[in-house]
């Protein structure tokens, strides 16, 4: 009787656990049904959202195919004599011996009649240029004009068809993280693309004029030089201009003039035959932690102003020292790039909206621009200013600052002796212009001395410390 009953209790037990197993498994209306599709649930639905990583958004094919036709090698050929000094000093031999040097770079034609930008470092003191399209025809090209502080040239071929060109996309619209391709001629392969992100910009990499590149990770070798930095959709936002490398060679970052800097000074040159520069008028530097706790200011973002030049837009607008700009019309500023970058993309004459801090309180101005003739700046009583062309012409040379007027007291008696002459270095730095200059000098203390190397008016090189 006991095994009877065991036996009854086992297949009892063996079909309820088989009905259980039917209803869970086979039942539609079952959580484990096999004709479910399992569920996945993450934790926020903000998991589902798009992170730009699908294959149309990675597809550079009908950009790549846009930019290559547009992009040319460029061949600079320039001639220098080179003299023999044991010739001269043993024989009296004064003649020299020719030699050719050649340099290649990229270049974009921007027009369907040939005009090409390229960066002015590639074709500088060329006796000859020669262009090579993407399908192997070659022509001779005219330099057009060229700007050596934001390192742009133009050029123009006259060919004998209408050419592939790519059309200028807004730069400033460029976002960091967005892709980007550089397209270019690296060590004399043509038509090579490569593939990156736009990884800052704004980006300030020194005191030689250009104060706000586009810096990217796509690669960048020699060779790439004025070649195209395009966007997803074949426009050109910039121009590859150079690299940050210990070896020469692409290491992980390079740097292209802005889209909205070069055509604007292509413009300028095709228009006025030069660039017009137009300038702010104030002086001064970017703020960051260190910067404010030494200024006693508690913005850490912005410009400040430490000086405004005489007569300037931004005199007659009501700007003072102490200022902190914070915004160039709808362009926020935070650094020295910003509002560099951001003003040259303007002409004298034109306005611009200035909104900055005073006494913790934003406020609002409009500032006519000037020009940059007319900028200059003053240090320890001594006015200084851009040299002019026929300063240029007279001493051959392609920089420097004039000494516009002496105000301080203790030189009043070498007035006649400075005034005039031109400073060609502020303690063994270049003085390129007065822009650099201004820069260099805000960094020194009023009684700090400086040692100028400078021409006089007959020519004559000597150095003073002041």
């Amino acid at each position: 009787m006991n095994k009877l009953s065991q036996l009854f209790l086992v297949s009892l037990m063996s079909g309820a656990t088989t009905l259980g197993a039917y209803k869970l498994f086979f039942d539609n209306n079952a959580p484990f049904s096999l004709d479910k599709k399992p569920v996945t649930t993450m934790a926020t639905s903000n998991y589902n959202s798009n992170v730009g990583l699908s294959a149309t958004v990675l597809d550079f094919t009908e950009a790549a195919d846009k930019t290559v036709h547009s992009v040319v090698h460029v061949k600079n050929v320039t001639r220098r004599v080179v003299s023999n000094p044991m010739l001269e000093f043993f024989y009296g031999y004064k003649g020299g011996q020719s030699q050719e040097q050649i340099g290649t770079g990229s270049g974009v034609i921007i027009s369907e009649d040939g005009y090409i930008v390229t960066n002015n470092h590639v074709v500088k003191d060329a006796s000859e240029i020669e262009i090579t399209l993407n399908n192997k025809k070659s022509y001779k090209a005219k330099l057009i004009g060229t700007d050596s502080k934001m390192d742009i040239a133009l050029l123009k071929i006259d060919a004998d068809e209408k050419l592939s060109y790519t059309p200028f996309g807004d730069s400033d619209n460029v976002k960091v993280g967005e892709w980007v391709l550089a397209v270019g001629n690296p060590y004399n392969l043509t038509s090579t693309v490569t593939a990156g992100i736009v990884s800052a910009k704004a980006r300030n990499l020194g005191d030689n004029g250009i104060q706000s590149f586009i810096q990217t990770d796509a690669a960048v070798n020699p060779g790439n030089s004025g070649g195209a930095l395009v966007d997803t959709r074949g426009n050109l936002v910039g121009i590859n201009t150079m690299i940050s490398s210990m070896t020469g060679s692409y290491v992980g970052y390079s740097f292209a003039v802005p889209s909205n800097i070069a055509r604007k000074i292509i413009e300028d040159i095709m228009e006025y035959g030069n660039v017009q520069r137009g300038i702010l008028g104030v002086e001064g530097g970017e703020l960051n932690a260190q910067a404010s706790k030494e200024l006693g200011v508690s913005q850490t973002e912005g410009f400040y102003i430490n000086r405004v030049t005489k007569n300037s837009g931004a005199e007659k607008s009501g700007l003072q020292k102490g200022d902190i700009i914070i915004k160039l019309d709808a362009k926020n500023i935070s650094t020295f790039a910003d509002l560099s970058g951001y003003i040259n993309t303007k002409r004298p004459n034109d306005k611009v909206e200035v909104t900055y801090l005073r006494d913790s309180k934003i406020k609002t101005t409009t500032v006519t621009l000037t020009k940059t003739e007319f900028y200059s700046t003053e240090f320890k009583g001594i006015e200084l200013e851009n040299i002019d062309a026929s300063d240029k012409k007279k001493f051959k040379l392609d920089y420097g600052v004039k000494i516009k007027a002496i105000n301080n007291e203790n030189l009043a008696q070498y007035r006649d002796e400075l005034q005039g002459n031109i400073i060609l270095s502020i303690d063994n730095v270049k003085a390129i212009n007065v822009e650099t200059v201004s820069k260099l000098l805000n960094k020194k203390d009023e009684n700090q001395s400086v040692r100028l190397e400078m021409i006089n008016k007959n020519g004559e090189l000597i150095r003073i410390i002041i």
